[in-house]
């Protein structure tokens, strides 16, 4: 990769923050957003702004155009079947409750199981403990191993007969484990189980194929992969969509409205409520053909000879605990660690007195720490847009903040 031209895409890496070059390693979190997502959505608003799918005049068609362009190439991206089964949202946590809150209705009762694991994000547990409580059902875990990746022997013990819906993160936003989710759904899917994906940590830094997988829903966000905050995607297979009743009502999700019922439009429109994000949605078709004209396979290579970089330093530091898999090919750039009798968020803020933006806390995976007998970790995630250099610069800022935390200087 050229860094030093990839670089010039996101200015605002570009600066200093206390008296230091700012290395940005808090990508799981979110990531930047390179110039050619800021113009796309920057013209939108300059030149086509107005609103989808209500109106003939020439500003509304461009917006209509864009709008479901954006969704054509989302579709691609994912490689669904047809663009009706690309559902916009606004980010995965929506997607995520959208399925628990209408599928559950769909396929699960009283006495049936829900099966997610200890490495889920809480949006990937929440929904399901609130649709278990309501039908009555049995919310169950699957472990994990001494490396944190999912015990698959586990996993085929609690997915059983009784399972209705299995929910698994593609990737550990906290472990960097990426999981075999290909092999998990045809196990779902033998037991008759619907197979729901958190796919946020993963269309940044892989390719994804949802007819591959065969997962019945897939959930991911923008924000993530360069894209803008507040749009996200739910893919689901159409039968299942066909199916559900959609989650908010109100204009433009509708075919036809009586005094005492109404009726919804068609997929894929029956379930976007309101006025959509239309900036939001070309925002993001942006960042996808940004991404895909750098190479996915490549920003996943990438990202493994970044950790294969850094893991054996961060390691050889006395006192720093790493978690997760060791087998950069099992891991995305996300590496979660700690330093002895240094609490995460003095980490944090002593890297950030050296220009490092990690992130520190529970993750929103509380669950995981406490699997962990962790009450939280520091993380830095790296994406494409950093350097061998920063990871150096990284290492020695850790180096420093334990020297600071043990003799008081830095």
């Amino acid at each position: 990769m050229n860094h030093t031209k990839l670089r010039q895409d996101f200015p605002i890496l570009d600066q200093i923050v206390n008296d230091e070059p700012l290395i940005y390693l808090d990508n799981a979190a979110t990531t930047q957003k390179p110039i050619p997502v800021l113009q796309a959505m920057d013209d939108y608003y300059h030149h086509n702004n107005a609103n989808v799918h209500r109106g003939v005049h020439t500003l509304a068609e461009r917006a209509t155009t864009q709008y479901e362009n954006a969704r054509e190439t989302t579709r691609r991206f994912i490689n669904a079947r047809e663009t009706a089964e690309v559902l916009f949202t606004r980010g995965a946590t929506t997607s995520l409750n959208w399925v628990a809150q209408s599928m559950g209705e769909l396929v699960v009762h009283e006495g049936d199981e829900i099966v997610i694991s200890y490495m889920e994000h809480h949006a990937n547990i929440v929904p399901w403990q609130q649709l278990a409580k309501k039908k009555k059902a049995t919310l169950k875990y699957i472990a994990l191993t001494a490396e944190g990746e999912l015990n698959l022997d586990d996993a085929k013990a609690q997915i059983t007969e009784k399972t209705a819906i299995v929910a698994l993160t593609h990737v550990s936003n906290v472990l960097g484990v990426i999981n075999p989710i290909q092999e998990l759904t045809a196990y779902a899917h033998q037991k008759g189980a619907v197979m729901v994906v958190d796919g946020a940590q993963a269309t940044p830094h892989m390719p994804v194929d949802v007819q591959a997988l065969d997962c019945d829903f897939y959930a991911f966000s923008g924000h993530k992969m360069c894209g803008p905050t507040g749009i996200g995607v739910l893919y689901g297979k159409r039968h299942w969509l066909e199916q559900m009743e959609p989650i908010e009502f109100g204009g433009e999700m509708i075919n036809f409205v009586h005094l005492q019922d109404s009726t919804w439009s068609e997929l894929p429109w029956k379930f976007e409520a309101g006025t959509p994000n239309m900036a939001g949605a070309i925002g993001l078709a942006a960042a996808i053909d940004y991404l895909e004209n750098i190479g996915l396979s490549a920003i996943h290579d990438y990202e493994a000879e970044l950790v294969a970089y850094v893991l054996p330093k961060l390691a050889a530091i006395d006192g720093v605990t790493i978690y997760g898999p060791t087998d950069p090919a099992k891991h995305t750039g996300v590496i979660a660690f700690n330093l002895d009798d240094v609490h995460p968020h003095d980490v944090a803020t002593a890297m950030d007195m050296q220009g490092i933006a990690v992130r520190a806390g529970h993750h929103c995976a509380q669950p995981l720490l406490k699997y962990l007998d962790v009450s939280a970790t520091a993380r830095a995630s790296f994406y494409f847009y950093n350097t061998k250099a920063e990871a150096d610069a990284f290492i020695e800022a850790v180096y420093a903040t334990k020297e600071f935390f043990q003799h008081g200087t830095i």
